[in-house]
């Protein structure tokens, strides 16, 4: 049978040396007896999936709101995939997967329902109450909001998860370093900004096509199209232009992660990295992508913005979303009652504003629209 302290040890004699080792963790706010056969690592991840705000997640939109249909990505699946592809990086740079699988799981925890519009309404709306992000906030929400056990607050999971999630920046995400050793993330941390954007090129794009609102013929033009084309020549022999399309949409996964792999160890050599110190010391992010390949993503980056996110039923869904959170939020302000007790409790403690952003931060797309109904329809149930 094997304990925690042979995971523990497995970890220190087969880790790379600048992987970060469950260990050493820098601990929990609240201390607690060590697991018998699961390492700290573990435990968060476990902690992470068992916790409202990851069932929550299935019902939260990623690009396309749910009730769109049922084979659109969600918040969850995204999640899901992006935990995946993190994994596989992690493994083959022999970081640690444990860790790397729970920051995954953990990353979009904070997220708002209706995606990326949910939130931009409500940093405007917390503009002068202290703000909204969601990094921030699913740090809150791990931290204090979530409250299983009786003894705390929170899910008491360890300083490096928390630490990745503050610190967790693409090009949609702004970190917040307040409260952390200053300098770079775990590179498992690292790993999963990388794989948050990984995902999201790739199955946005699976999703338009899907939905129907580009063709195959929109894509010809891209370079990364025509690099996966050549790199998979002969998995795409016999196929229609469509399926050809279609199967190389999701060959950029693998492309786009081998690239990764062979381009960060690359990095991490050169850097001269042996500890994880030094990782946190390190100019800039360790974990990439080639310069031959950098530029090709960001084209196809731009070329989502500018077809998908942009695109007219995108723009309705975003116009609504921001309808519905604004005037939810405006309810409450205009008459606080209308929280529930546990919310309106929170309201007296903490400020009414923050109390009405963590309420509705924490609500699926679809509870968010009944509760516009409950709060504006005169004939809906309440």
């Amino acid at each position: 049978m094997l304990t925690r302290r042979d995971y523990e040890a497995r970890e220190l004699r087969e880790l790379a040396p600048y992987a970060a080792k469950s260990a050493e963790t820098r601990g929990r706010a609240h201390p607690e007896p060590e697991h018998g056969y699961r390492t700290a690592y573990q435990r968060d991840r476990d902690r992470v999936v068992h916790s409202t705000a990851f069932r929550r997640l299935e019902y939260k939109t990623q690009v396309f709101l749910t009730h769109e249909g049922d084979f659109f990505r969600t918040r969850l699946t995204h999640t899901l995939e992006v935990a995946q592809i993190a994994r596989t990086l992690a493994r083959a740079l022999n970081l640690n997967e444990d860790l790397t699988e729970a920051v995954a799981l953990a990353h979009d925890l904070g997220h708002t329902p209706f995606g990326h519009s949910g939130e931009e309404a409500l940093a405007e709306l917390m503009r002068d109450h202290g703000g909204f992000e969601h990094n921030r906030h699913g740090v809150r929400i791990i931290d204090y909001l979530e409250r299983p056990y009786p003894q705390f607050r929170g899910l008491n999971l360890t300083y490096e998860i928390r630490e990745c999630m503050a610190k967790h920046a693409t090009r949609f995400d702004r970190p917040d370093m307040a409260g952390f050793l200053p300098g770079q993330p775990p590179l498992e941390g690292q790993v999963v900004e990388l794989a948050d954007s990984i995902a999201y090129d790739s199955h946005d794009l699976d999703d338009a096509l899907a939905m129907g609102i580009m063709t195959a013929g929109d894509l010809a033009n891209l370079a990364i199209f025509h690099q996966a084309a050549a790199d998979f020549a002969a998995s795409l022999a016999d196929l229609t232009d469509d399926q050809r399309i279609r199967r190389i949409a999701r060959l950029l996964i693998d492309l786009m992660a081998g690239d990764a792999i062979a381009t960060s160890h690359r990095a991490i050599q050169e850097a001269g990295v042996r500890s994880l110190a030094d990782v946190r010391a390190a100019p800039g992010r360790l974990i990439g992508m080639s310069a031959g390949l950098a530029p090709k993503v960001a084209e196809l980056a731009t070329f989502l913005s500018g077809r998908v996110y942009r695109h007219y039923r995108v723009a309705r869904i975003t116009t609504k979303a921001r309808r519905f959170i604004t005037q939810i939020f405006a309810a409450y302000e205009a008459n606080p009652d209308q929280l529930p007790p546990e919310h309106r409790a929170r309201a007296d403690e903490e400020g009414l504003h923050r109390a009405i952003c963590d309420y509705i931060a924490g609500m699926t797309d679809r509870y968010a629209q009944d509760e516009y109904q409950r709060l504006y329809e005169p004939f809906e149930r309440v």
